[in-house]
């Protein structure tokens, strides 16, 4: 498969990026989750995004892929931070979402339409709450807004903390057994399509330094909440109702904190995208950014019903492992998987 990635630097980091799509169409920045290279974003699912009128970008953050790692910044101690303890980390979440302004910077553009998954949601949602004039629009996919919300599983958590892969087989065995444990129970998993990704990013990369690094900034970054409070940016929320690694609970949490949000679940989901997902999560993204009030792209040199808003209407489906009074006033979309079939 040929490379048709570009560098760019943004502040002090160089970022790998690479676009699918028309260059003067509104552009969709995706952002990928820990550990996760830009190959995360399929590349089907990337021009399908783009096929709806839209330049999409997928890129490396910092410390994974070909993007800048900070190899002398050393490896913190993730279990320290995981007690509570006081421990040097070299950047948090912040940082990474300044990272992305820059790359914005180096491509000319005013604003994005941001979405992320997992990390990469809470990425996007530190960008909307520091830049919020650079985010046309938020999709915060299977993410939360703080440590203390959609808390792992003990068995998810544990097959994340495997040992580092030590070739490019290895890693897609290691590859398979993580996603074995946190995939969607409700779908066939792509046993092929994850060891393919596996082998192709431990080639392109292979630096678990660099992933304890961003593991770090995840636990020494701030609780999100009161800045998600105060949000206008245009947020939908997307959330897999079996997910493992940030549960259900981590999507609500962040829908009912952000006005007139939107939250839709897929039961059935879980800490991936599942190939039969692809349809519904590109309706949903689309319609989304298309909806958004219209914001200057360029930089000068130098399927469910639409439930969602703070004054809710009409009936709304409540999944079966979840209790209504956690919702408040939130309207709620979730997803039929017999209907989604019977209509893609």
């Amino acid at each position: 498969m040929p490379d048709n990635t570009a560098r760019a630097a943004a502040g002090r980091m160089e970022l790998v990026y690479e676009t699918f799509g028309a260059s003067d169409a509104p552009p969709l920045l995706l952002i990928a989750g820990l550990a996760a290279q830009l190959l995360a974003w399929d590349e089907r699912f990337c021009t399908q995004l783009a096929d709806n009128g839209f330049r999409v970008i997928r890129f490396d953050n910092r410390d994974i892929g070909q993007s800048t790692h900070l190899h002398d910044a050393g490896v913190p101690d993730i279990m320290g931070l995981h007690r509570g303890e006081r421990c040097t980390t070299p950047y948090t979440l912040v940082d990474m979402a300044d990272d992305t302004v820059g790359l914005l910077d180096a491509l000319g553009l005013q604003s994005a339409h941001v979405v992320g998954m997992s990390m990469g949601g809470m990425i996007a949602q530190q960008l909307a709450i520091s830049h919020p004039h650079r985010t046309a629009s938020l999709t915060s996919i299977m993410s939360c807004p703080s440590q203390s919300a959609g808390q792992a599983r003990a068995k998810a958590q544990r097959v994340l903390l495997l040992p580092a892969a030590a070739d490019p087989e290895t890693a897609a065995e290691r590859a398979l057994q993580v996603y074995q444990m946190i995939g969607s129970p409700g779908y066939p998993l792509d046993e092929h399509r994850i060891a393919d990704i596996a082998r192709r990013s431990f080639i392109r990369d292979n630096d678990p330094g660099g992933v304890a690094r961003q593991y770090a900034a995840i636990l020494a970054s701030p609780d999100r909440s009161a800045g998600l409070s105060t949000l206008t940016v245009p947020t939908l929320v997307l959330h897999g109702g079996d997910d493992p690694v940030v549960r259900v609970d981590g999507g609500l949490a962040t829908a009912n904190l952000i006005p007139r949000s939107r939250l839709v679940v897929f039961p059935g989901m879980g800490h991936d995208l599942p190939q039969e997902l692809w349809p519904q999560l590109v309706d949903e993204i689309v319609a989304h950014a298309r909806s958004a009030p219209h914001r200057r792209r360029d930089r000068q040199p130098g399927h469910p019903t639409s439930l969602g808003g703070s004054n809710p209407s009409g009936t709304a489906s409540y999944p079966r492992h979840l209790s209504g009074e956690g919702l408040g006033n939130r309207r709620y979309a979730w997803h039929d998987r017999e209907r989604d079939q019977r209509t893609h």
